[in-house]
């Protein structure tokens, strides 16, 4: 048994460790904070990817197309977008257009401020509902989650994935306690769909499974209230959609393993874009029955999430914000201050990559998802996951 000298030693040591945590991470939330009150200052707004959303919803206001690739790159230039690319398009499914709608309405500068404070919002709630879920713990460890690194830059580019991350979190919270809600909560992932391929084909063996049918009714209710939505604002817009999809792939360099895939072994071939998450929607249900009596979406769900993000079709290092559930799953089970440490500094060399002009498209970043994977395995004592995983597959 320790002495009271040693105890205090290591309570000491472990106080130390949770204020350095916080006074980094307090640092970078207050750099997210001041981002945020300069954005209507200057003309920050007019060079992030927040303008195409701010354009699309301009668009639809006036009853135009939203997809017109001349008409929007007449707003974006004239907003002062410069894409080294040319126009940019907004990609996501048209039940995302009301979104884009309420844009319409203001200015760009104003629209700039309210959609930094909703996204700011949705990543402050996100991370509090997850320090509920974990018991409420008396450290500083929720705070990596505020200063993660994917989500300081996903706020900084407006970037819809932090209203993705609030809508897993919020999955989380309620699926056991009102499943009507949580299913509702879940559709807003469908604003990036193809981020959850694994985890959507899971979800809906576990519905069935274990017989949760309120989810799929709340599922069921938001997508055709969005799609209702978005029929009332523009009737055509899924026929537009549908043709700017099929005339404007994904073929840019896109810093994720699929792409990568494609580019090094065949830059025309698109299906091998595909291939990982197929492979990978066939092992999740594999993964999944083996577990299906004492699934747990906070713990196996995690595990889940962070293998869709890592063989997602394409994903933006602003995507991995969406990987936070798990890390601070992880960071509440581990007990090694280093892994902690480790988690901090991964987070720091990212914004360092992004802030020393390394571009957004650059493969530089391919690391990111497969780290935070491995991290994750390593900080909950699941290292013998990797070969699970395998033979899960090879089963």
């Amino acid at each position: 048994m320790a002495s009271k000298p040693e105890r205090s030693a290591v309570a000491e040591k472990y106080d130390i460790a949770d204020l350095s945590i916080a006074g980094v991470t307090g640092l970078a939330f207050t750099l997210i904070v001041l981002f945020v009150c300069v954005v209507p200052l200057t003309d920050i707004a007019s060079g992030r990817d927040f303008v195409v959303y701010w354009a699309t919803g301009q668009q639809l206001v006036h009853h135009a197309n939203p997809y017109d690739v001349e008409a929007m790159m007449r707003i974006e230039h004239s907003a002062g977008l410069t894409a080294t690319t040319g126009v940019m398009l907004m990609r996501n499914p048209p039940w995302a257009l009301p979104l884009a709608y309420l844009l319409g309405f203001v200015g760009l500068r104003t629209a700039a401020l309210l959609w930094s404070l909703a996204l700011l919002a949705c990543l402050i709630v996100s991370v509090r509902l997850l320090w509920q879920i974990h018991g409420r713990p008396g450290n500083y460890l929720h705070w990596l989650g505020v200063s993660f690194a994917p989500a300081v830059l996903c706020l900084m580019m407006g970037q819809t994935s932090l209203l993705i991350l609030l809508g897993l979190v919020l999955f989380l919270r309620l699926h056991h306690s009102q499943p009507l809600l949580a299913g509702m909560s879940i559709c807003i992932c469908a604003l990036k769909p193809h981020l959850f391929l694994p985890f959507g084909i899971v979800l809906l063996a576990w519905i069935f499974v274990s017989r949760s049918y309120r989810i799929l009714a709340g599922v069921t209710v938001a997508i055709a209230a969005s799609c209702a939505a978005a029929f009332c604002i523009d009737p055509s817009g899924w026929g537009d959609y549908a043709h700017m999809m099929r005339t404007g792939a994904v073929t840019e360099q896109v810093p994720c393993l699929s792409v990568a895939l494609r580019v090094w072994l065949s830059p025309q071939t698109m299906v091998l874009t595909y291939l990982p998450a197929v492979f990978v929607c066939a092992w999740a249900l594999g993964y999944f029955w083996r577990r299906r009596h004492a699934w747990d979406w906070m713990k196996d769900g995690s595990v889940l999430m962070l293998v869709s993000l890592l063989t997602a079709p394409y994903s933006w290092i602003y995507d991995d914000c969406i990987a936070i559930p798990a890390l601070l799953e992880g960071a509440y089970q581990t007990r090694s201050r280093m892994l902690l440490a480790v988690l901090a500094l991964a987070s720091i060399l990212l914004e360092v990559e992004f802030f020393t002009s390394i571009k957004i498209y650059s493969f530089f970043y391919l690391w990111t998802a497969p780290a935070w994977l491995a991290w994750y395995l390593y900080a909950t004592g699941k290292t013998n996951r990797c070969v699970n995983i395998a033979q899960d597959g090879a089963a």
